[in-house]
């Protein structure tokens, strides 16, 4: 099934407006960098993380539980996770240098942010290709296993006595410096047309009450 038929379709359920206006963000979304979270436990982080991720841009976020489980508070994120592509995974169903392995085969350089031998975020070198910044739970921050998979090493600088940030700020220092820079630097950061025509569906199967059986009695008339 073509989907330019499917949002075709779809849009019919969504005033124009709307419409229009999921036209305009997809256009912004971007692939070209990714955040992944390695056990944040607290809500109001993960939530924070969300809205941040989301406004910014950034269509793909991966989360990897270990002890603690990634849990939004709805109120703080308002419901950025419907427009974000959330890849979850845990410590007791998948190995954390699979998930890596996965990144890497997709093209992705791994991005640890830690002040241990790191280079400033203002020296980035974003040009090199696609990148996942990865970010640790809100005491301890990355584990020393993510710090080994990473290809390359992150700090914010800091002019005053507290030497780290909370992570859900981090997130939106560095998210904010990074979608900035893809806007001003000659980078092709925009997703496909086929990958926004993906996005589209979701984001109208969300927007639509009922909207996933809309979806599925509309292909099973149509792909008989």
């Amino acid at each position: 099934m073509d989907n330019k038929a499917i949002i075709n379709y779809l849009k019919e359920f969504v005033s124009e407006k709307r419409f229009e206006l999921f036209k305009k963000i997809v256009k912004e979304r971007t692939r070209y960098a990714s955040v992944l979270i390695e056990n944040v436990y607290q809500s109001h982080n993960a939530s924070a993380i969300l809205r941040t991720c989301e406004a910014l841009g950034f269509q793909d976020v991966y989360v990897f539980e270990r002890k603690n489980s990634f849990s939004p508070n709805e109120d703080i994120a308002l419901g950025a996770e419907k427009w974000l592509n959330i890849y979850k995974y845990s410590e007791q169903k998948h190995k954390f240098g699979e998930v890596i392995g996965l990144l890497k085969q997709n093209g992705y350089r791994i991005i640890a942010t830690t002040l241990q031998n790191s280079t400033s975020l203002y020296d980035f070198p974003l040009e090199k290709g696609k990148c996942v910044f990865m970010f640790g739970t809100e005491i301890s921050g990355l584990t020393d296993e993510a710090i080994n998979v990473a290809d390359e090493f992150i700090k914010i600088p800091i002019y005053g006595f507290t030497d780290s940030f909370n992570v859900s700020v981090s997130v939106g220092i560095i998210m904010n410096y990074i979608a900035r820079e893809l806007r001003i630097r000659n980078i092709d950061y925009k997703l496909s047309e086929a990958e926004q025509e993906e996005i589209l569906i979701k984001w109208l199967v969300n927007s639509i009450p009922s909207g996933d059986k809309i979806l599925q009695r509309f292909l099973q008339v149509n792909t008989k």
